[in-house]
């Protein structure tokens, strides 16, 4: 197939040749150079590629070029080489510009010009959207086929699955032509949908999650019997973790019941996260973190659900589900938190049929034109309203409080001023639900007079507070009356360690009430919700694991 192609494009010749030279003089060996002057230049080259079965790792494009710009020419390379990682050249003024490109055809980086000297400014960038591409390729992915109802709350659930768990799949409607055609060759009528076929023509009807991760290739069973380290929970705090005990040369396995990336995994940006001044959406967060716990050996486990953990001596043991078994020298849990349910009439039946909890992005393109309600007042819900802005009619975010600025971040509420299509409505709640197959109105109770009215809505999206899942810990370690894990200083009453403490010491900050069990993240009692304290915590928690293991 030849060397795979690094494409620049830009009306400037000298930026083009300098850039070019700059980018031969490094990486001329392995990939093929292209420049173009203008962008139908560059979309006839890669045309032409894409006919002889080439490959295209990065594609850098001018943000200011006649006709057509930076932006729109990398919207119309993405339908040919989805793949290839994509940067905005661009001059400082235009930076508002580049970032709105990274929300709106997401863009990967930009890069300011001038950018001497290239071996600080351009190398770096550029050797970073590689590794990226060469963790994916630019090749032809035979693709899982999902054949469904869009309003069928189980199609929708194997659709989230896929999308969150960064698998390829192709979206059938069973009233499309060739999604009749998948369901006729399988010889199962509609009512067997979800229907979801793999590269190698093996049909599935109705199945479960844990059947569509063994056939999209996901780990669902563990190498071993015994680790040094098990992290339950694919969250921000499980994925450090997981990069920091296995860096350190722990056995280490992590363990997620969903999808990696727990509820920021579901966020369509995320701005305040250190290291990314241009912001990151949450799938590109957790596909870099999982590659990165990958790089260093970690074990990932999905789709098994763990329902009990004990002491076994020295070693510390989880059940799973299915009454398989897992031991550990330490478990780290961080187990994040889920949203709580919203109790109104309706909304447990269309649950998955127009109403949906977290972002649920896959549904972005079919809100084009409707009426979307966003039902929470934190940072998650306000992302949303951004992203679906993109989509419908209007947006209208409820919330329950007298304003955001108690729940959300200071620069998140004044971009949300900004959008014309956004609406922000306080003291209020969604007190019903309405609809036959799927949701068509919502009826809300206005705090503030007590009056109630019932809107159109095309869909509904619910952030509202946070519960953990620890139920399954039952009186194994200590948690307070909501559910959250005590660890550390918690523990302790009036000096006194924790019933049945049999250490010498107190416990560390982030461990349990049980010596080898920690605690990381949303889980733990009196813990910061945010990324970072997360990430920070998952690496903390590793660091008392090994003073753990040295000290038994």
């Amino acid at each position: 197939m030849g060397q795979p192609a690094i494409l620049t494009v830009d009306d400037d010749p000298s930026v083009s040749r300098a850039i070019a030279r700059d980018l031969r003089r490094r990486y001329g060996e392995q990939y093929r150079i292209l420049r173009a002057s203008s962008a139908a230049d560059a979309l006839d080259a890669l045309k032409d590629l894409k006919l002889r079965g080439g490959r295209v790792a990065v594609i850098l494009a001018d943000y200011r070029m006649p006709q057509t710009n930076g932006i729109e020419f990398l919207e119309h390379a993405m339908d040919l080489f989805p793949n290839a990682r994509r940067a905005l050249l661009t001059a400082y003024a235009d930076t508002d510009a580049a970032i709105q490109a990274i929300n709106v055809v997401d863009v990967d980086h930009y890069l300011l010009k001038p950018w001497d000297p290239p071996e600080e400014k351009l190398y770096p960038v550029i050797d970073s959207l590689l590794e990226a591409w060469l963790a994916t390729g630019d090749r032809e992915v035979a693709d899982i086929r999902v054949v469904g109802h869009r309003w069928s709350a189980p199609s929708y659930q194997i659709r989230d699955f896929l999308a969150r768990n960064l698998v390829p799949y192709r979206w059938l409607g069973a009233d499309e032509p060739e999604g009749r055609r998948l369901l006729e060759a399988a010889g199962v009528g509609p009512e067997a949908i979800p229907l979801v076929v793999t590269a190698d023509g093996r049909a599935l009807s109705r199945p479960g999650t844990a059947e569509v991760a063994e056939v999209a290739g996901l780990s669902t069973a563990p190498n071993r019997d015994f680790y040094d380290l098990i992290i339950v929970g694919g969250g921000p705090a499980g994925l450090g973790a997981a990069v920091y005990g296995a860096s350190e040369g722990l056995k280490t396995l992590l363990v997620e019941r969903r999808a990696v990336g727990g509820q920021a995994g579901q966020s369509s940006r995320i701005e305040n996260y250190l290291g990314f001044p241009d912001g990151i959406s949450g799938a590109q967060l957790t596909d870099r973190a999982r590659r990165q716990a990958g790089k260093f050996a970690a074990e990932v486990l999905n789709t098994r659900e763990v329902v009990g953990l004990r002491a076994d001596g020295s070693a510390r043991t989880l059940t799973f589900a299915d009454g398989g078994e897992v031991s550990a020298h330490a478990i780290v849990l961080a187990t994040g938190v889920a949203y709580r349910p919203l109790v109104a009439d309706g909304v447990a039946e269309l649950t998955g049929a127009g109403v949906y909890y977290g972002s649920a992005a896959t549904e972005g393109p079919s809100c084009s034109g409707s009426d979307v309600y966003i039902v929470g007042g934190a940072n998650s819900a306000g992302q949303a309203a951004l992203f679906f802005a993109r989509y419908a009619r209007t947006v209208t975010l409820l919330v329950r409080g007298d304003s955001l600025e108690s729940s959300m971040s200071y620069y998140l509420i004044q971009q949300l001023d900004r959008i014309d299509n956004i609406t922000v409505r306080t003291r209020c709640e969604v007190v019903g639900a309405e609809g036959g197959d799927h949701l068509r109105a919502i009826t809300i109770c206005d705090g503030k007079t007590s009056q109630r009215s019932t809107v159109e809505c095309g869909s509904l999206f619910i952030f509202i507070g946070a519960e953990p899942r620890t139920d399954w810990l039952g009186d194994v370690v200590a948690r307070d009356e909501r559910g959250f894990v005590y660890t550390g200083p918690d523990l302790l009453s009036n000096g006194r360690r924790p019933p049945g403490w049999d250490r010498d010491r107190d416990p560390f900050y982030l461990e349990c009430s049980v010596p080898g069990i920690f605690a990381a993240g949303d889980v733990r009692a009196n813990s910061v919700k945010r990324v970072a304290s997360a990430v920070g915590e998952g690496a903390m928690a590793v660091t008392l694991v090994h003073r753990y293991l040295e000290a038994r």
